[in-house]
């Protein structure tokens, strides 16, 4: 494949990065691999409790629930705007980090404040167990455990059983997406969105966008087929892995809860994004796709406050209210 140069990074994205050195742009690679989950363990410990409840701004509570069959249970972080009282829509949220990394626990004070607390919505956090000790399909049927309870137990959480969004960011975007096909097949929970920021969808890491970004964007190739090795193992490229694993494989999109997909234009995930959402309108389903100018992956957590994450953040916020309160039939 002949890939072009890179699209170039957004301006402000561009200064935003270069203040946070090139530490950023770092390969993963199996070699680094553990060290990497021990670095980012340090920089990202979970949020205690009472801080994530900001001074009484939020009821925040830890809850274990039933895992999958012979499997440990699943924690999953419950957290709302204190004081509401009357059952609230659900947003159930799977964190990033390539499926190695992240915690349920360090993304809620920015759901908490961007959209929980203006549009009145519960969230409830899972924290999944991590490759590569934690193969494919135990992330996913922890995920499904967790959303499975949850439904189920709806009116003692205080939610709205029939207005659940699933949703996440990078790995736990593609993780959104694969649940969102394992309830429609097993006829479990349904959800009335999928909010997949940045998903990671595709482990044969192939598209053209995977080549042009090599050595640049700040999730790139070599990073992104580490991570899928760690959680495939020996079923990592093979012919016959599931769709549940990696969804960009799925042909049948049909029946599903409307999506909302972004991505960056400048970012790895960019084709296997677009390609998606098209799978998804030729299956006859709804999607809203956004492609940010100049984006890389991660770009609003790196850089928050350039004019492009706003328009991001406006982006996901309106389509979320749109979808809590005008659900698709």
């Amino acid at each position: 494949m002949n890939a072009g140069g890179p699209p170039p990074f957004d301006p402000a994205l561009s200064a935003a990065l270069a203040a946070l050195g090139e530490g950023l742009r770092e390969p993963l690679t199996p070699e680094n691999l553990a060290a990497r989950q021990e670095r980012d363990a340090a920089a990202r410990p979970r949020p205690p409790l009472a801080e994530l409840r900001a001074d009484g701004r939020f009821a925040v509570d830890e809850l274990k629930v039933p895992g999958p069959r012979g499997a440990p249970d699943v924690t999953l972080v419950s957290a709302r705007p204190a004081g509401v009282t009357g059952p609230l829509p659900l947003l159930y949220y799977l964190h990033g980090g390539g499926m190695i990394m992240g915690n349920a626990w360090s993304v809620l004070p920015r759901l908490l404040r961007e959209w929980a607390e203006p549009l009145q919505l519960a969230v409830v956090s899972a924290a999944y167990r991590l490759a590569p000790r934690a193969r494919y399909p135990e992330p996913l049927e922890d995920c499904y455990a967790g959303l499975a309870w949850t439904a189920a137990n709806a009116s003692a959480l205080d939610v709205e059983a029939n207005r659940i969004v699933i949703g996440g960011k990078s790995a736990g975007a593609g993780l959104a997406a694969a649940l969102a096909l394992l309830a429609r097949d097993r006829e479990g929970p349904t959800a009335i969105g999928q909010l997949l920021l940045s998903p990671m969808l595709d482990d044969r890491n192939a598209t053209f966008s995977a080549h042009q970004m090599a050595g640049h964007d700040i999730w790139d190739r070599t990073s992104n087929a580490t991570a899928w090795q760690a959680l495939l193992g020996d079923r990592y490229g093979t012919a016959d892995l599931p769709p549940y694993a990696a969804p960009a494989r799925a042909t049948d999109l049909a029946a599903l809860p409307p999506a909302y997909l972004d991505v960056g234009s400048a970012e790895t995930f960019r084709d296997e994004v677009v390609a998606y959402a098209d799978t998804i309108w030729r299956s006859g389903g709804r999607a809203e796709l956004h492609v940010w100018p100049g984006a890389c992956h991660g770009f609003d957590t790196f850089a928050p406050g350039i004019p492009l994450s706003h328009d991001a953040h406006h982006a996901r916020t309106t389509w979320l209210r749109r979808i809590l309160t005008h659900p698709a039939p």
